[in-house]
């Protein structure tokens, strides 16, 4: 790495090897050079008089990018596409004349942005299945675990860690949906000539509409797409980019909040993410455990959802057939996107995969507040047992507003379960009230909806894409 200049964190520090390239010049290029040899390709099948030998040189040259050659010629022509032209006809000169033939720059680069999606949506969907796949197992592991739940941050009726972490994988379940739809939907530009009405493929084929349509069709599934974009200007509409980009930014509101809670459980010392035996957190505080994986994932993803604003913006402003202003907007937006959201499930991978969960603080916690919850419980039983309901409601009233005044004025122990079973109202239930508080009484179906959904949700999508997640690994840069 060249220290004097500056290095997108994304690259240098986060990504992993494979977003990363997907994204590089060299698999950028690369597939143009690929994109030329399927048009001639085509074209020569159809009929047009390109030769065997022709297409035999550009095949030779599809990697053997001579790029300090493309750069200088760029200085000249100040023209990107036409430069690699020009240096991939020196490569293969028989094949010089019928490079681009009948195509216009939008030809390669946004069928190649359309690949480069494509397969940055296979990645993404790969590392999210492999997430889900181990939030499933930490949901059931501990569905039935009693915890409090908390509404407005405050202490509310309980639930489970499991049920907790089941509303988390909802969400990138739903993402996963978003993302699968893109993928299935994302068309391909194919040959669509210089304002998208093909007029030089026309031209080439002496007004065979049908030889054109064809040379659409062929030039597509040589590039892997059944689906090409029905009509187009000189560019496919820039809404596609900005579906895309939305799907990712939504991704990354699941991300967000999730490790967002993890960061508020850690306070209350429920949770933890992985620590490292010499890892540092804090260069003052050594004792300090900061959530520091779980604020990456927050931080990036907080740059992530601002992403989409870009492609409907470009999108919105593409005069008639075609400005170049959406041109370098794209160029940051696009991979940007890909790759933070890369970043965000390889660390994701590393937090599910050793996330540190204290039952004995949890239970320390709900012990401490569950008896305000029982009361409803221990007020039916006395009801039942002969007692007044209206009477024992104020002796519990009492009680419970004494014991909620020596917790925040003397910061004592939450005693009103003994403050009720010393009172004679409640004698004839006071050997019950063990009974009565029992956390796991209090969690409703909690375990029952975790299953449930885990089983008729995750699993059948788990096992229907085994193949695509099972050998994803977390990348160590990331985390």
């Amino acid at each position: 790495m060249d220290h004097t200049v500056y290095n997108s964190p994304l690259t240098g520090r986060y990504a992993s090897k494979e977003m990363s390239y997907l994204w590089s010049p060299q698999f950028k290029h690369s597939t143009w050079r690929k994109l030329w040899l399927a048009l001639a390709t085509e074209e020569k099948a159809l009929g047009l008089d390109i030769t065997d030998t022709q297409i035999e040189q550009m095949a030779a040259h599809l990697e053997d990018i001579d790029f300090a050659a493309v750069e200088a010629k760029e200085k000249e022509l100040r023209h990107d596409v036409m430069s690699h032209i020009h240096v991939f006809g020196t490569q293969c000169p028989d094949a010089m004349p019928v490079i681009h033939l009948g195509a216009t720059s939008c030809y390669v680069t946004d069928n190649s942005e359309l690949i480069q999606m494509k397969n940055g949506l296979k990645l993404i969907q790969a590392k999210l299945l492999k997430l889900m796949d181990q939030m499933r197992k930490f949901c059931r592991n501990y569905a039935d675990m009693p915890t409090l739940g908390f509404t407005h941050y405050q202490v509310a009726q309980l639930t489970t860690v499991g049920k907790r972490f089941s509303l988390y994988l909802q969400d990138f379940l739903m993402d996963y949906e978003q993302l699968a739809f893109q993928l299935e939907n994302l068309p391909f530009r194919s040959v669509k000539g210089t304002t998208g009405t093909q007029a030089s493929f026309l031209a080439l084929f002496d007004g065979d509409h049908e030889k054109v349509k064809e040379l659409e069709r062929r030039v597509a599934k040589r590039m892997g797409f059944d689906k090409i974009v029905a009509v187009s200007g000189q560019t496919y509409t820039r809404k596609v980019d900005y579906y895309v980009v939305a799907a990712l930014a939504g991704l990354a509101g699941s991300a967000a909040k999730m490790a967002n809670d993890i960061r508020l459980l850690a306070n209350l010392r429920e949770m933890e993410e992985p620590f490292g035996k010499k890892q540092i957190g804090s260069s003052a505080m050594a004792y300090k455990r900061n959530p520091m994986r779980c604020e990456r994932v927050c931080s990036l993803a907080r740059y992530l959802m601002t992403l989409p604003n870009n492609p409907i913006n470009t999108h919105a402003v593409q005069w008639f057939e075609r400005t170049l202003d959406d041109s370098a907007n794209r160029r940051l937006v696009l991979p940007e996107a890909f790759m933070t959201a890369d970043v965000i499930l390889s660390i994701l991978l590393d937090v599910t995969n050793g996330l540190q969960v204290w039952p004995n603080v949890i239970a320390r916690h709900v012990r401490e507040e569950l008896p305000f919850m029982a009361t409803e419980n221990i007020l039916m039983a006395a009801v039942r047992a002969g007692g007044d309901r209206q009477a024992l409601h104020e002796v519990i009233r009492v009680h419970s507003m004494d014991a909620a005044k020596k917790i925040k004025e003397e910061g004592g122990a939450n005693d009103l379960l003994e403050r009720l079973a010393a009172d004679p109202a409640f004698a004839s239930i006071r050997d019950r009230f063990d009974e009565l508080v029992n956390p796991r009484d209090f969690i409703g179906r909690a375990p029952e909806q975790t299953e449930e959904f885990i089983a008729s949700c995750i699993d059948p999508l788990l096992e229907a894409h085994a193949s695509e997640w099972q050998d994803v690994q977390a990348d160590a840069l990331n985390v």
